[in-house]
């Protein structure tokens, strides 16, 4: 199958997935225990503010009009207004999105990148005091409980020392400065940045290093390594140009996946740093039953996660021709 092919398979079948899912969203909220329209209806409006919203919604028609209705709201972007905040749920997802793509794609591209590059010299030094402190290294840091170690990172160089704001992305100060350059607005979200930065790396790094460890040691078993072995090239080469592009398809799987997930921010992360992204918004929306909030977060991580298993197979058949769909 050619990959123009796979991509329009592929396609539709995610088109369908996400209707799926659509419904599924839909069905869980209605069919939550109790009256939805009381769960929506806040006791402080008026009568006349209460039936507006209810009409608004469209909790006023049947069962089968309601989901029209909200297809059609989807796919016209029309995800309704936060309870809280008074505003269009897409808009509020437009500002929290970016922070969370900020912090979380940097922290998976830079820990990816180190947990590949020790994952090939820890495999290339199979059973050595190298390999063995890699691995246990890689093992205990990917065990981590992240809001522990977040919490005692934050304690040493945040509180202890200093060198690190505690919570937040930016300084007031500095941004309501109009004489603030842009280069020292970089540096601010960068200084708050660097303790969640840090912790993410350390937490992500050590997977990477073992699932390209593993893909390794499995790869250099291969005859063309051995043929290459035979050739006389270096063991350089042989690892970085023969062994390593094979061995880091599982890492590309691994890496498509947690930059689609962490679009749902590490709500986590987010809530010990007080990181102002999308997952710290989410939680904040179920536990104030803000549903329209809720709702829209929820499918907006649907289609991320579905469309980054699209690029995930696409990837697949470009970088090896032996797969097939």
């Amino acid at each position: 199958m050619n990959l123009r092919r796979l991509i329009i398979r592929r396609s539709t079948e995610i088109f369908f997935i996400f209707f799926v899912i659509l419904t599924i969203l839909f069905l869980l909220f209605r069919l939550a225990p109790g009256d939805p329209v009381s769960r929506m209806v806040d006791p402080s409006m008026t009568t006349e503010e209460a039936e507006h919203l209810i009409n608004q919604l469209g909790l006023d028609r049947p069962l089968w009009s309601q989901y029209l209705f909200y297809v059609k709201n989807f796919f016209t972007g029309t995800l309704g207004n936060s309870f809280h905040y008074g505003e269009p749920v897409a808009q509020i997802i437009g500002q929290r999105l970016p922070n969370t793509i900020l912090l979380f794609t940097t922290s998976i591209i830079i820990s990816c990148i180190i947990g590949i590059y020790f994952g090939k010299i820890a495999a290339w030094n199979k059973g050595k005091k190298l390999d063995v402190w890699m691995t246990i290294g890689a093992l205990v840091l990917h065990t981590l409980f992240l809001p522990w170690a977040a919490l005692i990172i934050i304690w040493i160089f945040g509180y202890k020392l200093g060198w690190f704001p505690l919570n937040g992305m930016l300084t007031p100060e500095i941004w309501i400065n109009p004489e603030t350059g842009i280069f020292a607005r970089f540096l601010d979200v960068l200084h708050h940045m660097f303790l969640p930065l840090f912790t993410l790396c350390i937490i992500h790094f050590g997977s990477y290093l073992l699932i390209m460890r593993s893909g390794m040691l499995e790869t250099l078993q291969e005859d063309y390594i051995l043929t290459a072995k035979a050739k006389g090239l270096s063991a350089i080469e042989i690892r970085n140009r023969h062994a390593a592009p094979n061995a880091s398809l599982p890492v590309v799987t691994s890496v498509g996946l947690s930059l689609a997930f962490s679009v749902n921010g590490g709500a986590l992360t987010e809530i010990v740093f007080s990181w102002p992204g999308l997952g710290r918004e989410l939680i904040f929306a179920v536990s104030n039953n803000d549903y329209p909030l809720a709702l829209g977060s929820f499918l907006f991580i649907s289609i991320v996660v579905l469309v980054a298993n699209l690029i995930i197979d696409i990837l697949y058949a470009y970088l090896d021709p032996r797969i097939k769909y």
